[in-house]
């Protein structure tokens, strides 16, 4: 039996903490965390982090939509970071740590649009959501050690202080979309 899989491309800050987030989900496929969002062509780490090129760290996730869908997706990716301050995550900002949604297709801009609208009606968040949303032009993966970074790294202080906190939140408001508890 073979599946068709889909593609999202999401970014929400510290993609090391995107990419811990969404592999842990039943039906993702791989989450690689690259570059993406802006216009210069084969950006570095040393590039996107001046801020100054457009691109955001992101994650692209390879996605069984059966299993899950894009709207579950964005839900997850709403809940574990925060969509309401401009060019911040925490301590970590800049132009590439926005949140920013990457859409392949009319249905991805409409499902993104329609989840913020109802996440606004129902005052979710105290502030505005200022994730922007924009057709997903190139994706640039990332240099390999950024590749699986929490999974290799759990014990260094911004896994432990950073990720962790996220994953706790991910396991007690998804634990049904989980497709492993730790």
């Amino acid at each position: 039996m073979s599946t068709k899989s889909e593609i999202a491309v999401l970014g929400g800050g510290c993609f090391w903490c995107t990419e811990a987030v969404f592999s842990r989900l039943r039906g993702v496929i791989s989450v690689i965390p690259g570059y993406a969002g802006g216009e210069t062509p084969d950006p570095t780490y040393v590039s996107v982090s001046s801020g100054t090129i457009g691109h955001a760290e992101v994650v692209r996730i390879a996605y069984d939509a059966p299993v899950i869908s894009y709207e579950q997706l964005l839900e997850v990716f709403f809940a574990t970071h925060d969509p309401t301050t401009l060019n911040r995550q925490g301590a970590d900002h800049g132009t590439q740590y926005r949140s920013i949604i990457l859409t392949s297709s009319p249905e991805q801009e409409k499902a993104a649009r329609t989840l913020i609208a109802r996440l606004t009606a129902q005052n979710v968040y105290p502030d505005p959501i200022v994730t922007e949303i924009k057709p997903l032009g190139a994706f640039y993966p990332a240099e390999h050690y950024h590749q699986r970074y929490y999974e290799l790294n759990t014990d260094k202080p911004y896994c432990q202080i950073v990720i962790n906190p996220k994953l706790h939140k991910l396991k007690m408001s998804y634990f049904d979309l989980l497709s492993r508890v730790n």
